[in-house]
């Protein structure tokens, strides 16, 4: 008989998992403790193995793919059974909770079966475009197009002023402009309806009801206008008057125009009845024996000109990446952990000396290496036992108290951040937490630790010190109540003895919670891994 597998549970804080990758397909044979997909939890990336046998028979979550724990997973059973029973009725996800992609891709595909079948063929409904990001409304500044005149693509319909510029709105359909629904120097919302363009002669009665120049336009029925925007400083006249000759322009050609000195009348318009156009501007190139382009660079023209700022070509370029399971948790948790636990850090510097000379002496010992996290990780365990309301954890009817120490070692992944747990620290020898230190470390960036090895945590330790981080503050890793953040070791010059030398020294940084921890405590806390770290002699008592 068929055996359903369900997304498994594979951290105590888990309630969805993403489908990384299948290394099964339909068909395959399966037997007990292979490998059958890679599961993203809140924590890690894991494999998960089958403990059944028999041949895949069903993918129920795609790669790729989040759904939440005891979703139908896969279905396995003899070759050939047939599963559509459990298909239909097994564990498989509601449909209604469908992701948000799948909802915005099929979103356009419902609304527009109706509403659009209601326009008359070849109408167009432009409205209010959104000419800048932080535009919510738009004024009609001028219409250079009039009800009952010809469109084509290219030309402009009218000049819009937003929230930072007044801008041409060009067209991109071809017909006869039907409607306007904005008067000049009239404001209305984004996606109000602006225009109706659509073959001549057509019946648009009852078109423009629908759209309220005060409401959004549906989005179903409208086939919105394709925008080029260019700022201009203010709306201007649309003709110019030259030695006696009128030249119709628009107000951005005129103002590139302006900038770059070109004379109008030197332009040959490409828009409609001979308008120039901003492209006409960009394109132009003056002839250097002209007499239009030697008068406009008379000496007294030469003095007064402005300086132009330069202005790099570049291109705008951003990259858009998934959240990864793990990073939507991280973001959850350190959220909540910051805006429920009410933070403070304290700051102490450390002399490290003697540590230094320590741990050279310890790593002659053969196959011992000790590094100095690990003499921080032993100091704070010692200290834990010494002050145990460090060691604690906030409930909102109780403080918790663990007298057991449970260091947790934050180690940064491809993926992001997880915390591995040496357990009882405090009874290990500094050896044995390095070694400790490798391996979880070592699996954990090859994603191969086990959810219980990241669990029950009393206590965390964070260091950048090796990328050159002097000092910082971390974020508490709940339910923990404190956690140390640990900087790299600096040579610099103290004061010892009343004499100035050249000394190592090292920045630690204690955030708490203050509904657990007071500052006092915190900081007796510091003093005693203070004393461990600067007499390392002191930890192997």
């Amino acid at each position: 008989m068929a055996t359903i597998v369900t997304m498994p549970r594979l951290s105590d804080t888990m309630t969805e998992g993403t489908v990384a990758a299948w290394l099964k397909k339909v068909g395959d044979k399966i037997s007990e403790g292979d490998i059958l997909a890679e599961i993203e939890t809140d924590k890690a990336t894991m494999e998960f193995e089958s403990f059944n046998e028999g041949t895949l028979l069903y993918i129920g979550i795609p790669e790729g793919e989040t759904a939440p724990v005891d979703s139908l997973l896969a279905i396995i059973g003899k070759e050939g059974e047939d599963v559509s029973a459990l298909i239909a009725g097994g564990s498989a996800p509601a449909p209604a909770e469908s992701t948000p992609a799948a909802t915005e891709a099929k979103a356009p595909e419902t609304a527009t079966s109706a509403p659009a079948a209601a326009l008359p063929k070849g109408v167009i409904v432009v409205t209010m475009p959104r000419l800048s990001d932080t535009m919510t409304e738009g004024t009609v500044a001028s219409w250079l197009k009039k009800v009952g005149d010809k469109v084509v693509e290219g030309d402009i319909l009218a000049e819009i002023e937003t929230d930072k510029a007044t801008m041409e709105f060009e067209s991109f359909n071809e017909g006869t402009l039907l409607f306007i629904g904005i008067q000049e120097g009239n404001t209305a919302p984004v996606d109000s309806l602006l225009a109706i363009i659509g073959p001549e002669g057509t019946d648009i009665s009852g078109i423009a009801d629908n759209y309220k120049v005060g409401g959004a336009a549906p989005s179903a029925a409208v086939a919105k206008e394709e925008v080029k925007t260019a700022s201009v400083e203010a709306a201007q006249p649309v003709e110019t008057v030259v030695d006696g000759k009128r030249i119709l322009a628009s107000p951005l050609a005129k103002k590139i125009a302006s900038d770059k000195g070109i004379q109008l009348n030197q332009v040959k318009g490409s828009g409609e009845n001979g308008r120039i156009v901003k492209s006409d501007i960009e394109n132009f190139t003056p002839s250097a024996t002209s007499p239009a382009a030697v008068a406009a660079k008379t000496p007294e023209a030469v003095k007064t000109e402005a300086p132009k700022v330069f202005v790099p070509a570049g291109e705008v370029f951003t990259e858009e990446i998934k959240n990864s399971q793990m990073r939507k948790i991280i973001a959850k948790r350190l959220a909540e952990s910051l805006f429920t636990a009410p933070h403070y850090n304290l700051v102490i510097e450390v002399t490290m000396d003697e540590a230094m000379q320590s741990r050279a002496a310890i790593n002659t010992v053969p196959d011992t290496k000790v590094s100095f996290n690990d003499m921080v990780i032993k100091a704070c365990a010692l200290a834990l036992k010494k002050h145990p309301k460090i060691n604690s954890q906030w409930k909102e009817d109780a403080i918790i108290i663990n007298h057991h120490v449970n260091i947790g070692v934050a180690v940064a992944v491809e993926d992001g951040l997880v915390v591995p747990v040496l357990r009882f620290t405090d009874a290990m020898s500094l050896s044995q937490i390095g070694a400790s230190v490798r391996d979880l470390a070592g699996r954990a960036k090859n994603k191969k630790l086990g959810p219980a090895e990241m669990e029950g945590s009393t206590f965390t330790v964070s260091n950048l010190g090796m990328f050159g981080i002097t000092e910082f503050n971390s974020i508490i890793n709940q339910p923990n109540s404190a956690i140390l953040s640990v900087g790299a070791i600096v040579e610099k010059p103290v004061v010892k003895n009343g004499q100035i030398v050249v000394g190592n020294t090292m920045m630690l940084s204690l955030a708490c919670d203050h509904r657990t921890i007071d500052g006092a405590t915190g900081a007796q806390f510091l003093q005693t891994l203070k004393q461990y770290i600067e007499n390392p002699v002191t930890m192997l008592a």
